[in-house]
């Protein structure tokens, strides 16, 4: 056959179109000193990105409902308690004194008045200290100290 450009033939050139459709290629160049040829396939499209799966939404499941728990754990803790109950009003680490060598603000059976810092709530490196809404005693303390505690989780029971 005749040669083009003095480099390929065209059955050379259909042979490579042929592998550029077979192995899906967008492009192929051949170069011979100061001539080439460049043969383009098909425009592909880059892959989509892989699915990432996210919840359907639906009937909410019960066993990862974290506002479910937290209502059944209040609505237990007020059948178990008379009194006010004082609940977090963020997400973090309850700690019961201002440092590990130092005592609680509060235990069991102390009165608090209305403003009383009766804990620290960690939340985001900030040591958050929190004042009671209430005159009384305390009554129970609901979580330990360095335990995790939920927006608005009962913490405590001021009678």
């Amino acid at each position: 056959m005749s040669e083009i450009f003095g480099m390929v033939d065209i059955e050379t050139i259909e042979k490579l179109a042929d592998i550029i459709n077979k192995k899906e290629l967008s492009e192929l160049t051949i170069a011979d000193g100061e001539k080439t040829i460049t043969l383009k396939g098909k425009k592909m499209m880059p892959p989509p990105p892989a699915a990432v799966p996210f919840p359907v939404m639906g009937a909410p499941v019960q066993a990862e409902s974290g506002d479910s728990t937290l209502a059944a754990a209040e609505k237990s803790v007020a059948e178990e308690v008379s009194g006010s109950i004082v609940k977090s009003p963020i997400v973090g680490t309850f700690y019961a004194a201002p440092s590990p060598d130092k005592p609680p603000f509060v235990k069991v059976g102390d009165e608090v008045k209305k403003g009383d810092v009766i804990m620290i709530i960690e939340s985001m490196k900030l040591m958050n200290e929190i004042q009671s809404d209430f005159d009384g005693i305390v009554d129970k303390i609901l979580v330990t100290d360095g335990q995790p505690v939920e927006y608005d989780q009962p913490v405590m029971v001021i009678k």
